[in-house]
């Protein structure tokens, strides 16, 4: 019997030789492999021995020959492949164990260039993969090193034939997952690079490590299967959490304490990160079924907290808390009575994750980018029936309030002042980050109220007057997209509104215009929507 083994990562792999050497198996094996193996004490037989042709083109050529593929792919039960290989001197393969060359982690080096990428591409590996899980019935194929226990285990005490078909069906469909992952890798990144126009080879050509989004004519996503969740949305739902090989997020946030996140808690996380990432100076947000319930900014972190659980203290209880900078104890103690089921933040003092891990039911997570106001560069995707909906993401955003406002227009009599400025920002940047139909009403940079998911825009308006009360007097007002009809700023000056931001781009602007006038509101067109449905 013989065993191919060619593997990058060489975890386990003597411990696991060792065994299959004591049942009898002839090794075969490549390169670093091989030089593992026999340093190891282990007999062990070249590729290159047993097809009588050397590697070749600086490794590129190593197991593409007859005498291996023809061992994977023979049918035991077909006379006439039988004799193929009696007629060519080729002896059947049992076992193939092989991982690939680690692209992902090649192109995520910062100043990996396109010739290395292309030179960690995996070309002999895969069609081991290939070939072996075509003909999983007959042999082995092995890409994960966790198996090697329970594969080593078995045939020590019962041999290879033990291993019933459908676990042999089960590491095919492990074998071949590895490949296409592997795939999507390369076609991401091959799609992202763009060649100098005047460029004759790739040698020397710089590439990004994250791709620009792009809308191939196949999207291929890429995702890693990092744990099942205890259920959904609701307890009848299954469901598992998949990340992005080597990013960041909510997806590969670490925790630092609590349960096991449950499929609302991370989709809540989500949005918490998506918000405070939104400013670039001290930010808590308390966020609840998606949404920024309560939202602010200040210098001191701990007033940022306050003010953000001020918003709506009600709808605070059983959310998600979400900072921007290191979590202080100040902060946490300020927390303190409030049931939270997560907190997020990029780093925490000592003392703060002490007194946080007090908390039996809370949920401490460590998410570094948190810290960082920058553009999301991977692509929204949506699942639909039967597809998919593929977006660029809103951009954050960036920059001074000067900066930041020039393209925006104010487009009635009164204007707005600075401090009014300061909040109309603060408003629609929140904005993004409320489903539609969205109205945020804020003051001092902080969330007074707001509504959200309604049919209607008006509805929309009446929720945020409602609850906010006297609060929303002299209060900024943002709405994620354009006033259809006039009532809705009859209705904010009922509620004495002190200024409006929409995008504009209605056919009835002029009357929005006109009723804001007659009010002497001032109002502004930043000139795009910011919908979240």
């Amino acid at each position: 019997m013989q065993a191919l083994l060619s593997v990058y990562n060489k975890t386990g792999i003597v411990e696991f030789s060792k065994i299959l050497s004591s049942k009898g198996f002839n090794l075969i094996s490549t390169g670093g492999t091989f030089k593992s193996l026999a340093d190891n004490g282990l007999k062990v037989q070249q590729v290159s021995d047993v097809t009588e042709y050397p590697e070749m083109l600086d490794g590129r050529v190593k197991t593409l020959h007859p005498k291996i593929h023809g061992a994977l792919l023979a049918r035991p039960e077909l006379s006439h492949h039988q004799a193929d290989l009696t007629k060519y001197n080729i002896k059947p393969i049992k076992i193939v164990v092989v991982n690939l060359y680690p692209f992902v982690e090649t192109i995520s080096k910062p100043d990996v260039t396109l010739e290395d990428a292309i030179e960690n591409i995996d070309i002999g590996g895969h069609t081991l993969i290939r070939a072996s899980s075509k003909n999983f019935q007959n042999v082995l194929i092995i890409v994960d090193p966790t198996d090697y226990k329970w594969i080593g285990e078995r045939i020590e005490q019962t041999g290879i034939e033990s291993i019933t078909l459908e676990e042999r069906k089960k590491l095919a469909v492990k074998a071949l997952q590895h490949g296409c992952q592997y795939d999507a890798a390369v076609t991401q990144y091959l799609a992202g690079v763009e060649l100098p126009t005047e460029a004759k080879s790739i040698e020397n050509i710089k590439t990004p490590s994250n791709a620009n989004v792009e809308f191939p004519n196949t999207f291929v996503p890429l995702y890693e299967k990092k744990n099942d969740l205890r259920y959904g949305e609701n307890p009848h739902q299954k469901a598992a959490l998949y990340s992005c090989p080597n990013s960041g997020g909510i997806a590969n946030a670490k925790s630092l304490h609590g349960p096991a996140l449950s499929y609302n808690n991370i989709l809540d996380g989500d949005a918490a990160l998506k918000a405070v990432r939104e400013f670039a100076d001290t930010a808590c947000v308390v966020i609840k079924h998606t949404n920024p319930c309560g939202l602010a900014v200040h210098k001191d972190q701990t007033e940022a907290y306050r003010r953000a659980f001020n918003g709506d203290p009600k709808s605070a209880y059983g959310g998600i808390v979400g900072f921007n900078r290191k979590l202080t104890l100040e902060s946490a103690t300020a927390m303190k009575g409030i049931f939270y089921e997560v907190i997020i933040a990029p780093e925490y003092d000592p003392e703060a994750l002490a007194l946080l891990q007090k908390r039996e039911k809370l949920r401490v997570l460590l998410v570094p980018e948190a810290a960082t106001q920058q553009a999301f560069t991977q692509p929204d995707i949506r699942t639909i029936t039967g597809g998919a909906l593929l977006q660029s993401p809103n951009p954050i955003v960036l920059g001074s309030l000067e900066e930041a406002t020039k393209n925006w227009k104010v487009v009635t009599d009164a204007k707005p002042t600075e401090q009014q400025m300061r909040d109309l920002l603060f408003a629609w940047r929140v904005s993004k980050h409320v489903k539609s139909n969205a109205i945020v009403l804020t003051k001092d940079e902080t969330i007074v109220a707001i509504g959200a998911g309604q049919p209607n825009r008006h509805q929309s308006v009446d929720i945020c007057m409602k609850v906010g009360g006297e609060k929303a007097i002299g209060s900024a007002l943002a709405s994620d997209a354009f006033f259809p009809f006039a009532d809705s700023i009859d209705l904010a000056h009922q509620g004495k509104i002190g200024c409006i931001v929409q995008p504009g781009g209605s056919i009835r602007d002029q009357e929005v215009i006109d009723a804001a006038n007659k009010y002497n509101i001032p109002m502004v067109f930043t000139g795009n929507r910011n919908f979240l449905h």
